[in-house]
Order: structure tokens, then C-alpha cells, then sequence
């Protein structure tokens, strides 16, 4: 009777040290996980879930380096302060998810979309010469889709576009691209077209790779 209870024993034992074992390792495992969404949570803009600065600067670069045909692409959205005043924050915070949700679609899972701060976004993605022209005109469509708010109420938005790309601008750089970009925005700001950046636009005076006088531009600290 012994020698068929201590197998049993010896099993029930091995069987305790493997659970006791494992309380720890699932403890590390539900720590690295919670670690992890922190990480990934601040990497995002809580708002639109676009990337933040950091973030978005870090994956533009690597986009940057390794693809040929990359365009960088800036995106204002247009009397968005008189959203905000007219309609409310509520209303606001509904206008600028929308615009991050359709920078996205338009984008694709492989570009970089970030949130610049306030109604100012970023994109950078592959975009082959012979498309730039019809891409960006379906960018204008699609942001000059009206909103509606979770009242039903319709808004109608629109948002400024401009882009530069490393053949035209005769750089790689992330922040000349962005001050090249950032200017033909200016250029075509509420024309309701997507303006493509040249030789000039790189030429503007800027602060931290924006066009120098737009709104903002003296407080910033470090270059995107």
C-alpha cells in the first residue's frame, strides 16, 4: 500500500512546485503586459489615437531611410477654432477624430500619422511619383467630408494640405521636408487643393521644421 501512496505523493508534490513556480511567472507576465500598454499609451495621443511627436518623428525617419518614393504630408484643419467656439469642445474633440480616422484610412498601416498638437497633423508614407497628384486630391475629398456629432448634428470641416517629397526637395530630412511642406500648405491654405512643395518652399525661415510666424512656433522646444 506504501509504494502505490508514495508515487501519488511524489506526483502531488512535483505537481505543487510547478503551480508555485508559476504564481511568479504569471505575475511577471501580467506585469509586462500592463508595462506594455503603458508604453503603447503613451506613444499614442489619447484624443485620436495618432502617434505623439516623439513617436511619429522616430517612424517618419525610419521611413524616410528606407524607402525611395516617400512623401511628407501636413494637414491643418481649417477654422477649427470657430468649431470649438460655435459648437463647443465636445464638438471639436468629434472634428478632430474624424480627420485623424481618414488620415489613417488614406494612409495605410505601414505610414506614420501623428497628432503635432492642437488641429496640426503629419503624415509620412510611401507615395510613388506617378500617384501623388490623384492621392492627395482624394485626401482633399475625403477631409472636406462633413462631420456628424453624436447629436446628428452635420458639420461641414475642411483642412489645408501640404506635401513634399525627397526628389523635389533634393533632401531626406525629416525636418526640411516638414518646413517644405508646411509652407506650400500655407500657400494654398483654404483653396481647397493639396499644394506639392518646391525648390522655394524650402527655402522659408522656420523653428523646429514649421514655417516660422504660424501660431505656436516660438514656444516649441526641440525639432519633429
Amino acid at each position: 500500500m506504501d509504494s502505490v501512496l508514495r508515487p501519488r505523493a511524489r506526483f502531488g508534490q512535483r505537481a505543487l512546485l510547478l503551480t508555485t513556480a508559476a504564481v511568479p511567472l504569471t505575475g511577471w507576465a501580467v506585469h509586462a503586459i500592463a508595462l506594455h500598454k503603458k508604453i503603447v499609451a503613451n506613444r499614442r495621443d489619447p484624443l485620436t489615437g495618432l502617434l505623439r511627436r516623439d513617436a511619429y518623428t522616430a517612424r517618419a525617419r525610419r521611413l524616410l531611410a528606407r524607402h525611395g518614393d516617400v512623401a511628407v504630408v501636413m494637414v491643418d484643419a481649417d477654422r477649427f477654432k470657430e468649431v470649438n467656439d460655435r459648437l463647443g469642445h465636445a464638438a471639436g474633440d468629434t472634428v478632430l477624430a474624424s480627420v485623424a480616422a481618414r488620415l489613417t484610412a488614406w494612409a495605410g498601416p505601414r505610414a506614420a500619422v501623428g497628432r503635432l498638437g492642437g488641429d496640426e497633423f503629419a503624415v509620412v508614407l510611401e507615395l510613388p511619383a506617378a500617384r501623388r497628384a490623384v492621392r492627395l486630391e482624394q485626401l482633399v475629398r475625403m477631409l472636406h467630408t462633413p462631420v456628424t456629432l453624436d447629436d446628428g448634428q452635420v458639420v461641414n470641416i475642411a483642412a489645408s494640405v501640404g506635401a513634399a517629397t525627397p526628389d523635389v526637395i533634393g533632401a531626406r530630412d525629416l525636418t526640411r521636408l516638414q518646413r517644405a511642406a508646411d509652407a506650400a500648405l500655407y500657400d494654398g491654405k483654404h483653396s481647397g487643393r493639396a499644394v506639392l512643395a518646391t525648390t522655394a518652399h524650402a527655402t522659408v525661415p522656420s523653428v523646429n521644421g514649421r514655417r516660422a510666424g504660424r501660431p505656436g512656433t516660438a514656444v516649441w522646444g526641440r525639432a519633429a
